[in-house]
């Protein structure tokens, strides 16, 4: 029986790919999960960033963590992210904030701990801004479920005439400030 020089090189190549692909295996170095934690947290590699946030409103420590988002051409509000609805206030795992200590927000008590922040946009009303004591949500508001809900308050966002392409959650001396595209959230925190 002959073979011709194509089948032989077809062959020997797929015999070759298999040998290389079952003596792989799983790759277990420790070097390697070390990168991959590296760039969960750092955000690279990662449509939108993971960061992170901390410092002090009054005495108070206060840390947060969210995914950001950008606006890359799309209608952010009332379309990407619908009115009326539970929005993880980020983007991929849902949005916390960890408080040292007992806490106000927008003058309601909030006592130390670690929250899921999410928020209710809405067109031409204040928005709801939730503290959920799930804060540990991989799929952000997929997994949210309201009666683990610690805090509602409703807040007035404020629109401003330059547009920021990246979503921000900034420390600011009486709380903390959504940012993206033209909206301003404050969040009022003693």
């Amino acid at each position: 029986m002959r073979i011709d020089n194509y089948n032989l090189y077809y062959s020997l190549s797929l015999a070759l790919a298999l040998l290389l692909f079952s003596c792989s295996g799983p790759n277990t170095s420790s070097e390697s999960d070390a990168s991959a934690e590296v760039a969960a947290t750092t955000g690279e590699e990662r449509a939108s960033p993971l960061k992170s946030i901390s410092g002090k409103i009054g005495d108070k420590t206060i840390a947060v963590q969210y995914g950001s988002p950008g606006i890359k051409g799309r209608e952010i509000w009332g379309d990407l992210v619908p009115y009326g609805e539970v929005w993880r206030t980020g983007a991929n795992e849902a949005t916390y904030i960890s408080l040292e200590a007992d806490v106000l927000v927008e003058g309601e008590p909030l006592p130390a701990g670690k929250y899921s922040l999410f928020t209710i946009p809405r067109e031409d009303e204040p928005w709801t801004v939730i503290l959920n004591s799930e804060w540990d949500l991989e799929h952000g508001h997929f997994q949210y479920k309201e009666e683990h809900d610690v805090l509602r308050v409703d807040v007035t966002p404020t629109w401003v005439d330059e547009s920021q392409e990246w979503l921000s959650i900034e420390l600011v001396s009486d709380g903390l400030h959504v940012k993206w595209e033209k909206l301003v959230l404050p969040i009022t925190i003693e």
